[in-house]
C-alpha cells in the first residue's frame, strides 16, 4: 500500500462523542487509505481468513456428538475418548501464546499456510486414522493450526481495516468466534448418523484443501516481516505454564477422577507462567519477547481484556452447565437440548456485524454497559431454573445471554487492540486468545465445582436429585451474576483509544514510515 498518501493533510482529532472521539472524521493511520475504504484485494484476503477461521473453530466443536460412535469403535472408555478433546485444547494452549512470534516472523501469508496446512494435514489423518492414537495425533495437529489462525486473523483485521470501519470487520470476526461453535455440534450430529464419525472429517476436508489453494494464490503479506530471534528459554515455560493451567482448570471442571489432583497443574503452572512473565519483561528491551508484556499497557488493552476475560468466564460456564440442568434435571433429551441453546448462539453471532458498526459510531461503553446488564439479568434468570420449569424460560435467558455477550465482545477485542502500535498487533491479539483460552477452562472450573459441591451436599441430605441438581446450577448462575457485575463496572470506565496509539517503549515515528525501505 502507499503509505506516503497516507500522511499528508492529517485532519484534526473529530468531536468528541459521549466522551470518545468519533471515527468517521478520523485519520488512519500510516499505511491505510484516509478515505475508509478497503481495496479489493484485502477485502477478498479478509473475507478467505473469516471464511478459513470459520471452518477451523467449527472443528473445535464436532466431538461432543461424534465421541460415542468413535469410541464404540476404536473400543475405548470415555476417560480415554475424551483426550480428543482435551489434547486439543491443550495444544492450543500451548501455541496461542508463540502467535505473537510466529506472525511476525512468518508474515500474513507464512502463517496462513502453516496454520492452514497443518489443519488440512490433521483433517486428512484424522479421516484415515487406523488407530485412536492416530486419531488422538490428527486432533493435535488440526489444534496447532487453529491456535494460529484467529491471532492471524485479528492481525491482518487491524493491519488492513481503517480505523472508522475496525468494529465492523471485528463484528465478523466475532460471528465466526460465536456461531461456529454454535454451529458445530449439529453439522457432526447430521453427518455422523449418514456418513460415520469419519465422514466428519471427510466433509471438511475439501474445504480446507480449497481454502488453503485459494490462500496460496491470493493472501500477500500485509506488513513487514521482524528478524525477532527465537528465545529458546521461553518455549518450555510458555508450554508449561499455560498447558499446566488450563489442563488443571479442565480437570476441575471435569468433576474428577484425573490421574494427578488438579491443583497440581494449576499450582505449578501459575509459577512456571511467573518466571514466563519475568523473562519476556526482560526480553521487551531487544524486542525478542515472545509473547510482548507492552501490549498490557496500550490504553484501553488491559481493561478491555480483563472485562473480556470475565465475560468469557461466563459464558463458557453457563454453556457447561445448561445442558447438565436441561438433560439430567429437566429430563429433555440432547435434541431438544440442542435446539435450546441453537437460537442464542447463532442471534450472537448475526448480532456481531451490526455491533461492529455500532462500536464504529458510537464507541465501546454505549455498547458494553447494556450488553453487561444483560449478561447479569440472563444469568439470574437462569438461576430460578427448576426441575418443573418451563423450556422456555431458559431459551428466553440463554438468548439474553448471547445478546449481551455479543454487545460485548466486539467493542472489546477492537477497543484492546485499537490502543495498539501495528508492531504489536500480533502480540495482542495472541494475549486476547491466550486469555480467552484460560478464561473458559476458570469458567468451566468454576460453574462444575460450586454445581457439583452444592447438588452433591443436597442428595446426601435426602433432597430427590433434579432438586439437588437445580439447586446446584442456581448456585452457579448467581455466582456467575456476580462475577459478571465486574465486567459492567469496567465497562463505565472504557474510552476508544486514539488509533494507533502506543506504549512509550515503541517508537512511533519509525513505525509511520514506509515499509519499503
Amino acid at each position: 500500500m502507499d503509505t506516503a498518501s497516507a500522511r499528508p493533510n492529517t485532519p484534526s482529532p473529530s468531536p468528541e462523542v459521549n466522551g470518545e472521539h468519533a471515527p468517521p472524521g478520523a485519520s488512519a493511520p500510516p499505511g491505510l487509505p484516509a478515505d475508509g475504504k478497503l481495496s479489493r484485494n484485502h477485502f477478498t484476503v479478509i473475507a478467505l481468513l473469516l471464511v478459513a477461521a470459520f471452518v477451523v473453530i467449527l472443528n473445535e466443536t464436532t466431538m461432543g456428538v461424534a465421541l460415542p460412535p468413535i469410541m464404540e469403535h476404536f473400543g475405548v472408555s470415555a476417560g480415554v475418548g475424551q483426550w480428543l478433546t482435551t489434547v486439543f485444547m491443550l495444544v492450543m494452549a500451548v501455541v496461542i501464546p508463540m502467535t505473537g512470534f510466529l506472525l511476525q516472523r512468518l508474515g500474513t501469508r507464512g502463517s496462513f499456510l502453516i496454520a492452514m496446512g497443518l489443519f488440512t494435514a490433521g483433517t486428512a489423518l484424522a479421516a484415515l486414522a487406523p488407530t485412536f492414537g492416530v486419531l488422538v495425533l490428527a486432533r493435535a495437529v488440526q489444534a496447532s493450526g487453529t491456535a494460529v489462525m484467529m491471532p492471524l486473523l485479528m492481525t491482518t483485521v487491524m493491519n488492513l481495516v481503517p480505523p472508522s470501519r475496525r468494529g465492523r470487520f471485528m463484528g465478523n470476526v466475532s460471528l465466526v468466534i460465536a456461531a461456529a461453535p454454535a454451529l458445530g455440534p449439529t453439522m457432526s450430529g447430521a453427518l455422523v448418523e449418514p456418513l460415520g464419525w469419519r465422514g466428519v472429517f471427510g466433509v471438511m476436508l475439501p474445504i480446507a484443501i480449497a481454502a488453503l489453494v485459494l490462500g496460496a494464490l491470493m493472501v500477500k503479506d500485509v506488513s513487514e516481516r521482524s528478524k525477532q530471534k527465537l528465545d529458546v528459554p521461553s518455549l518450555p515455560l510458555s508450554a508449561l505454564g499455560f498447558g499446566g493451567l488450563v489442563y488443571g482448570l479442565s480437570a476441575m471442571g471435569e468433576g474428577g477422577g484425573a490421574a494427578v489432583h488438579p491443583a497440581i497443574p494449576v499450582t505449578a503452572g501459575l509459577a512456571v507462567l511467573f518466571l514466563f512473565v519475568l523473562r519476556q519483561l526482560k526480553l521487551q528491551r531487544t524486542d525478542d519477547a515472545l509473547m510482548d508484556m507492552r501490549v498490557f499497557r496500550a490504553p484501553g488493552f488491559s481493561k478491555s481484556l480483563a472485562a473480556m476475560s470475565v465475560a468469557a468466564l461466563g459464558m463458557f460456564g453457563a454453556l457447561i452447565l445448561l445442558p447438565l440442568v436441561l438433560q439430567q434435571a429437566m429430563k429433555l433429551d440432547p435434541l431438544s437440548t440442542g435446539l435450546i441453546v441453537l437460537p442464542g448462539a447463532i442471534l450472537m453471532g448475526l448480532l456481531g456485524p451490526m455491533v461492529g458498526g455500532w462500536y464504529d459510531r458510537f464507541g465501546p461503553r454505549p455498547l458494553v454497559i447494556p450488553g453487561s446488564v444483560m449478561t447479569v439479568v440472563a444469568m439470574l434468570g437462569l438461576s430460578t431454573v427448576k426441575p418443573d420449569s418451563s423450556w422456555m424460560l431458559v431459551l428466553v435467558s440463554h438468548v439474553v445471554l448471547c445478546l449481551g455477550l455479543s454487545m460485548m465482545f466486539t467493542p472489546l477485542f477492537t477497543t484492546a487492540l485499537a490502543g495498539l502500535t501495528p508492531q504489536l498487533y500480533s502480540h495482542g491479539s495472541a494475549a486476547l486468545n491466550t486469555v480467552q483460552q484460560v478464561a473458559g477452562a476458570a469458567g468451566t472450573a468454576l460453574f462444575v465445582a460450586l454445581f457439583s459441591a452444592r447438588s452433591e451436599s443436597l442428595a446426601h441430605e435426602g433432597l430427590p436429585k433434579a432438586e439437588a441438581l437445580t439447586s446446584g446450577a442456581q448456585l452457579s448462575f448467581w455466582v456467575g451474576a456476580a462475577i459478571l457485575v465486574t465486567a459492567l463496572l469496567i465497562g463505565l470506565t472504557l474510552r476508544r483509544p486514539t488509533p494507533a496509539a502506543g506504549d512509550g517503549h515503541v517508537d512511533v515515528k519509525k513505525a509511520a514510515q514506509p515499509a519499503a525501505h
